[in-house]
C-alpha cells in the first residue's frame, strides 16, 4: 500500500506530490504549494530551498524542520499567481497555525514560491489534553 501524500489530496505520495519532489515541474501555483508542504512534512529542505524565489539558509532550515510536526493542511482559494491556505502544526508544546496567502511567479518556465504574508496563532497543548493530531491519545503519550 503507498503511502497518502501529506499534502492532503487523497492521492498516494507517489501519484501527487513525489513526482515534483523528483524534479517534475508543478503546472500550478497550487500543485507547486501542496508540494512544498508535503516537503515540510517529509523534511525535505533542498526541495523547499529550490522551489523559493529566495531561497533562504539551507543549513538553518535542516536545523529546523525536525522541530516541527505537521498535523495538516487546507487549502481555502487558489487563484491565478496565488494561493491562500491554513497549515497545522506542533512546535515545542504549541499547536500553531498559519494562514497565508502565498504568491508564485514563474522562473525559467517554473513555478517558485515568491511571497507570502502568514497569520500565525499559536496555543499551549496541555500535557494530558488530547494530541491536536488526531490520534486519541493524550498529548503526553503522543507529540510531547
Amino acid at each position: 500500500m503507498t503511502p497518502d501524500c501529506p499534502c492532503g489530496s487523497g492521492r498516494a505520495l507517489s501519484d501527487c506530490c513525489g513526482p515534483l519532489h523528483r524534479g517534475a515541474a508543478a503546472t500550478t501555483p497550487e500543485a507547486l504549494m501542496r508540494s512544498r508542504y508535503s516537503a515540510f512534512v517529509l523534511r525535505n529542505a533542498a526541495y523547499l530551498v529550490a522551489t523559493a524565489l529566495e531561497p533562504g539558509d539551507l543549513a538553518e532550515l535542516e536545523a529546523w524542520l525536525p522541530t516541527v510536526s505537521w498535523l495538516g493542511l487546507k487549502v481555502l482559494e487558489a487563484s491565478g499567481d496565488e494561493v491562500e491556505f491554513v497549515a497545522r502544526s506542533l512546535q515545542r508544546g504549541h499547536e500553531v497555525t498559519m494562514r497565508e496567502r502565498s504568491r508564485f511567479v514563474q522562473r525559467e518556465g517554473r513555478w517558485v514560491y515568491a511571497s507570502g504574508q502568514p497569520q500565525v496563532t499559536s496555543r499551549d497543548v496541555e500535557r494530558n489534553q488530547p494530541c491536536p493530531c488526531g490520534s486519541g491519545k493524550k498529548f503526553k503519550s503522543c507529540h510531547a
